[in-house]
This record gives structure tokens, C-alpha cells and sequence, in this order.
């Protein structure tokens, strides 16, 4: 019985000294993204950028509701005086042109996030790249974003548990 208790302590040892050899092999970091990207040079011209192009989205935008104004202010104002088809006629501009403002509004945001996408893009990508230097040069297992709380590096040592995640759900 002493015998296997010895055997027991020297596996918890073992064990406990394998665990501990791991953990320090593992290094983890932290970064902020967004504290990097605003003091990234290039970033203040990439927002003049995105906001004069915002800008003239949001004239196209008024001039279409000033249109829309002005037609529905003639169509209301003259409505007793129009015959059927001249009235018809109206109620179909004022009507494709509500669709023309709400797709174009549609479209807008989806531009607009392009734009912002291919104006920030180059500055990301900067970004990236020096975590990745600078997580490789330091020996980081992973580093963190802590703007996101996402793994932004994830070195060649990282072990992955996708597949012991995976079989213990049974998923192949």
C-alpha cells in the first residue's frame, strides 16, 4: 500500500511538472487594435476621405428628396385640376421615385462601407503585419486584440482543440 501511494505522488508530480513545462512555453500578449489604427499615420486623411465622400452621398440624397418634395407640393396642389391619366401619371413618378431614394440609400451604405473598407485596408494591413513581426519575433504563442477580443496572431506552436472539441460533441 505505501508502495502505491509513492507511485500515485510521483505521477501527480510528473503530471503537475508536465503542466507547469507547458504553461511556460506559452506565451500570451495583448493588443489594442483601435489605440494602434488611431495613432496610425494616414488614418486622418483615410477619414477626410471617408467623410467628403459621405458628404456628397448625403447631397445625392437631399437633391432626390427635394425633388421628391417639389413633386408631391405640385401633385397636392394641383390634384383637383389633373384628369385620371395626368393624375396616374403623377402618383407613378411619385411613387417610382420613393423606390429610386430608398434603393439609393440602400446602395449608399453599402458603398459607403466599401469605401471605408478599401480606405482603411492598406493601414490594416500594416497593422496585421507588424503583430505578426512582432509575434514571431518575441516567441508569442498568441496575441489578443483586446478591441475585439480576438486572436490576432496565433504562432506556429499554438495547439489547436478544434478536432478534440469536434469528438467530444461527436462531430466528425
Amino acid at each position: 500500500m505505501n508502495k502505491l501511494v509513492k507511485v500515485a505522488c510521483l505521477f501527480v508530480a510528473l503530471f503537475a511538472m508536465n503542466g507547469f513545462v507547458s504553461a511556460q512555453t506559452i506565451k500570451i500578449a495583448h493588443v489594442n487594435t483601435n489605440e494602434v489604427m488611431n495613432a496610425m499615420p494616414g488614418k486622418a486623411k483615410a477619414e477626410k476621405d471617408l467623410e467628403k465622400y459621405y458628404g456628397e452621398l448625403q447631397d445625392q440624397l437631399k437633391a432626390m428628396a427635394t425633388e421628391y418634395q417639389t413633386k408631391m407640393q405640385d401633385y397636392q396642389a394641383n390634384i383637383e385640376a389633373m384628369s385620371n391619366l395626368v393624375k396616374q401619371s403623377k402618383e407613378k413618378e411619385i411613387v417610382d421615385l420613393e423606390s429610386r431614394i430608398q434603393q439609393f440609400q440602400a446602395n449608399a451604405e453599402g458603398e459607403f462601407e466599401k469605401k471605408r473598407g478599401e480606405l482603411l485596408a492598406p493601414l490594416l494591413d500594416k497593422i496585421q503585419k507588424a503583430i505578426n513581426d512582432v509575434g514571431k519575433e518575441k516567441g508569442y504563442t498568441y496575441i489578443i486584440d483586446v478591441a475585439t477580443g480576438t486572436a490576432v496572431y496565433i504562432g506556429t506552436d499554438a495547439v489547436d482543440v478544434t478536432p478534440n472539441v469536434k469528438a467530444k460533441l461527436g462531430i466528425k
